[in-house]
């Protein structure tokens, strides 16, 4: 089936050993076919936690990225997610069901990636997903670069925006650091004063200078916010440290240096993720809505604010991610002086490097 697309491959327990179902959607008809195989793969040599490409170079993350934070995966079932996740379970055991195929475990790796956080596996709300940075920002980023004009409007959608930050700045989080509600909320509304004073300073200061350099206001206050919510929302990273671990992944202590690495990075990607849509739309509608036609239907201005946005989120979201390596690789001499005694305690020149996620 040549013209075919694969939607999802499963496995159900109930039926007969060494079946492989396979639903495909044609791009011709619009019927669903299930389409059955018994196909054996050998799959004693493959390691599901091995990325697919290359997480050392740039294209390779970049093509990890774009894989995970497809936006298709924000709306995938639970049921499914839920399969995915013992699917690569049972392969981390080795024990896949029989007549599975190599595909199928590609695919539960790209769902289980999109919606499980990576240090405790546990499900992340939908909200808080890279996979919903897409439909998600697009909407607050059109209304914020259309409603920039009056008060309200400016509050109103910084707001929003900042809301939504946190949650992402939360669900995101390196889960080896608890945080507590109260740093959460101390977090929450210190970015949120900060995008507030900033967009609405910057206003007060552009109502004189050109329209353009107006509508650059609510990045400049997506910016300012980014660089205080962040850390602010893993400031137990910053106080005591981040937890670092050899190449097998075992723990090797806490560090406050890797933390500030970890964070300074995440901050770059996600100013670096609005950037682009924030800084050209505002170019773009300022000479589009010049001309004649778009004069007569302002009504339209916001929904093609919206869509164009999300035109530069999706390739953005998975490029920022891909700026850092997620897992950072760390010389264990840039380490604090007492991490780096005890280590070579412990295991003489053995270490030369240590490895911590940094967080999205």
């Amino acid at each position: 089936m040549p013209e075919s697309q694969l939607l999802m491959q499963g496995w159900n327990s109930g039926e007969k050993p060494g079946l492989d179902i396979q639903i495909w959607e044609s791009t011709e008809q619009s019927s669903l076919v299930l389409w059955e195989t018994n196909m054996e793969v050998d799959l004693s040599s493959f390691n599901i936690d091995t990325p697919q490409w290359d997480q050392g170079t740039f294209m390779g993350r970049l093509k990890h990225f774009f894989n995970i934070t497809d936006p298709r995966t924000a709306i995938v079932s639970e049921r499914t997610l839920d399969w995915a996740k013992i699917m690569v379970e049972s392969s981390r055991h080795g024990a896949v069901p029989p007549g599975t195929s190599q595909e199928q475990l590609l695919y539960a790796k790209k769902l289980y990636d999109s919606a499980f956080h990576p240090d405790t596996g546990e499900k992340m709300n939908v909200i808080g997903r890279m996979s919903f940075q897409v439909p998600g920002g697009m909407a607050i980023t059109g209304c914020m670069l259309q409603f920039y004009r009056t008060l309200p409007a400016v509050v109103f959608w910084q707001w929003v925006n900042q809301s939504f930050n946190a949650l992402v700045n939360y669900t995101n989080r390196n889960a080896a650091s608890p945080i507590s509600v109260r740093q959460i909320a101390v977090s929450y509304f210190s970015a949120t004063t900060t995008a507030l004073a900033t967009a609405l300073g910057l206003n007060m200061y552009t109502k004189k200078a050109p329209p353009l350099l107006a509508r650059w206001v609510p990045f400049a206050a997506v910016a300012a916010a980014n660089c205080v919510n962040i850390p602010m929302m893993r400031q137990q990273e910053l106080i005591h440290g981040i937890s670092v671990t050899d190449r097998n992944s075992q723990e090797l202590g806490r560090s406050r240096k890797a933390a500030v690495i970890g964070i300074s990075q995440v901050v770059i990607s996600r100013i670096t993720m609005a950037a682009p849509g924030m800084i050209l739309l505002p170019i773009l509608m300022e000479r589009l809505e010049k001309l004649a036609f778009m004069k007569k239907i302002q009504f339209l201005h916001a929904p093609l604010q919206v869509m164009l946005a999300g035109g530069f989120l999706v390739f953005m979201v998975p490029v920022a991610c891909a700026i850092f390596p997620q897992r950072c690789e760390m010389v264990v001499s840039h380490l604090e002086p007492e991490l780096q005694d005890s280590l070579k305690a412990k295991h003489g020149d053995l270490i030369s490097f240590v490895y911590f996620n940094k967080g999205l």
